[in-house]
């Protein structure tokens, strides 16, 4: 069994929003939330600060750490992230004690993960100062998500992209916290060693939540309808359009995604994060059809959600 959410059903919509958990009055600084994003790479540098940005409109504080492969493309990094702040690797594990969610894996690199295995066991990366010192990015990746759910395992977590091709699903079974992933397709292949992009879609519904109940997960499959699923509870997004093919929508989804699970259950988190995303598309296209960018979604969606919200 399953519930279809279809974003031309505004009334449907309005009712899953009843939950979403708004700003007290009496809330004051800090009081809305600390998000950290760890993300970026030498050749990925967009897809984490769009996560970032999108981030910043739901959260009191932000914070964005990404690889330092270079002094340049650091402090290149603080001029384009206006809305948070841009931390040192070395002051890295202090964030995600503080912060209340840590994405982990926009933009971050990724490699064939048995090369890197085979890699890691000539290694001892056991804490932070030896973490810093990997200079092979994916090897990095790699090491970074398995120190963070080892040292961290009461976290929220939301992990996206570059880390879901670089850990180990047993990873997930160490965490106390359910965290919440966000693959497309492909990436569910590669981490579940499963193959799912060619079946058929009830298999995949499935499938979802055969591993989000085995790895005690929150799965929120990217595709043209989404299936969010915390292995008992299956929910079927439909909406959208085809300008969420452009690089960054999925960046944008988990931003979304880690904000609201400051304050939302990781499951409402998911499916929140979808609807909305789908629902700006659709926006996006009475005035722009399918040729809108990123930054276009990232700022239509605060209006969407206004208007969920308040009803205007």
């Amino acid at each position: 069994m399953f519930t279809l959410i279809k974003t031309t059903d505004l009334k449907t919509v309005h009712d899953f929003f009843k939950k979403f958990t708004l700003p007290k009055e009496s809330s004051h600084k800090g009081q809305n939330g600390k998000v950290l994003i760890i993300g970026g790479s030498s050749l990925f540098h967009a897809a984490s600060l769009w996560a970032a940005e999108v981030a910043s409109y739901f959260v009191d504080m932000v914070h964005y750490s990404s690889t330092k492969e270079n002094q340049k493309i650091f402090l290149n990094l603080k001029t384009k992230f206006r809305n948070g702040i841009v931390i040192p690797q070395t002051s890295l594990f202090d964030y995600v004690n503080e912060d209340d969610v840590v994405l982990v894996g926009p933009g971050m690199v990724r490699d064939n993960i048995l090369k890197i295995k085979m890699k890691s066991e000539k290694l001892q990366i056991k804490n932070k100062n030896d973490l810093i010192k990997i200079k092979n990015e994916s090897l990095y990746t790699y090491y970074l998500t398995k120190l963070l759910i080892e040292k961290f395992p009461e976290k929220k977590f939301v992990f996206d992209a570059g880390v879901l091709q670089m850990m180990d699903k047993e990873w997930f079974l160490k965490l106390k916290t359910q965290a919440v992933i966000t693959p497309h397709q492909k990436e569910f292949e590669q981490l579940f060693k499963e193959k799912i992009l060619n079946l058929d879609f009830n298999k995949k519904i499935e499938l979802v939540k055969k591993y989000a109940k085995k790895y005690r997960v929150i799965i929120l499959l990217k595709a043209v309808k989404d299936i969010v699923s915390d292995g008992e509870q299956v929910y079927l997004i439909e909406g959208g359009n085809q300008g969420l093919t452009k690089g960054g929508s999925g960046d944008v989804l988990a931003g979304l995604t880690a904000s609201f699970y400051v304050k939302n259950f990781p499951l409402e988190s998911a499916f929140f994060s979808s609807i909305l995303l789908k629902l700006s598309a659709e926006e996006l296209f009475l005035k722009k059809g399918y040729w809108y960018n990123i930054n276009n979604l990232i700022d239509k969606i605060p209006q969407v959600l206004k208007r969920i919200i308040f009803n205007i």
